[in-house]
């Protein structure tokens, strides 16, 4: 966390950022990425405006630290969130190595007006999640189609890769 601005600080401004983006026909969450040298990023939930279910506020604040600091790698950073992350985010969060989250509103607040999230967290620890979306491994038959494992050996054999 930045030493100079409070944690709190941070989380009302991702509220701020929430409140604006509504009225610029967004949806009611913001976020801000703060790295652990102190440098704050902004994101908003541009979904309905831009037609992408992936442009949450949690997701446009990583790809713009990521963006403007020229880097996959958050790690350090704390992502203030003003309502609790979906699954989507939070693996997000993970993949772009966020060190903490902090949040102010919870998925029980988003459902009260209508943003219930709780069926995608549900997913994950339901046996029966095939429900809601089906997820199947399908084997390749076809012996001219291309190994399963050909895109993982090229990129363990490629000198030039970028591990992450």
């Amino acid at each position: 966390m930045s030493t100079t601005v409070p944690a709190e600080q941070f989380l009302a401004r991702s509220i701020q950022l929430a409140t604006a983006n509504v009225l610029n026909s967004g949806g009611p969450f913001g976020a801000v990425i703060v790295t652990a040298a102190g440098q704050a990023f902004d994101g908003v939930n541009r979904v309905t405006a831009t037609n992408d279910p992936t442009a949450h506020a949690e997701v446009t604040a990583i790809r713009k630290a990521c963006s403007e600091l020229g880097t996959f790698d958050l790690r350090g950073a704390t992502l203030y969130a003003s309502c609790e992350p979906c699954p989507m985010c939070l693996a997000s969060a993970l993949w772009a190595r966020v060190e903490c989250v902090i949040f102010a509103a919870d998925r029980n607040d988003a459902a009260s007006v209508g943003f219930d999230d709780a069926v995608f967290y549900e997913y994950f620890e339901n046996k029966q999640r095939e429900l809601l979306m089906p997820v199947a491994k399908l084997e390749l038959e076809d012996p001219q189609a291309p190994s399963i494992l050909e895109p993982f050996n090229t990129w363990n054999a490629l000198d030039s890769r970028i591990d992450y």
